[in-house]
């Protein structure tokens, strides 16, 4: 399974305007919206849902990285938006550090193997700090989308 399976590519954020967990948490439905991969008419559900997983326990696990994830019925198909946050913000880290990297990613209902094998990529590529720090410089989406495709195919 790679990443940019089921990363949206028209839902990547390079420069998130958020400054709360929530309003990135938002900004990245929208992004998820707008390329049209999820329906406008279940925004609020989807981020209920995102919001009330984050009450468990926070997804940002460490070294600049959260991955925000839920399952809903609403999802057709596994899918993930990316942001990134220029300036870092406060997302309840388990390190207590600030934020820059976001996958969010979304599955359907039913889809616990692919959606845990898919935290487990993301969690995986992103322990590698050169791939964080070239993730943290790209400044666009083409870049951010080259950066993780080429670190799809090192890691098959």
């Amino acid at each position: 399974m790679n990443i940019t399976d089921f990363l949206s590519k028209k839902a990547i954020v390079p420069d998130i305007k958020a400054n709360k967990k929530e309003e990135v948490i938002r900004e990245l439905v929208d992004a998820l919206i707008s390329a049209g991969d999820i329906e406008k008419k279940d925004k609020n559900k989807i981020v209920e849902l995102l919001i009330a997983r984050e009450s468990l326990g926070s997804t940002a696990i460490g070294q600049g990285v959260a991955i925000p994830h839920a399952k809903a019925d609403c999802i057709k198909k596994m899918v993930a938006a990316f942001g990134l946050s220029q300036k870092g913000l406060d997302f309840d880290s388990l390190d207590g550090e600030p934020v820059y990297i976001f996958f969010l990613l979304l599955a359907p209902q039913d889809s616990a193997g692919p959606h845990l094998k898919a935290l487990a990529k993301i969690a995986r590529l992103l322990r590698d700090k050169y791939f964080r720090d070239s993730l943290k410089s790209a400044r666009d989406d083409k870049a951010i989308l080259k950066v993780i495709s080429q670190e799809d195919e090192k890691k098959i």
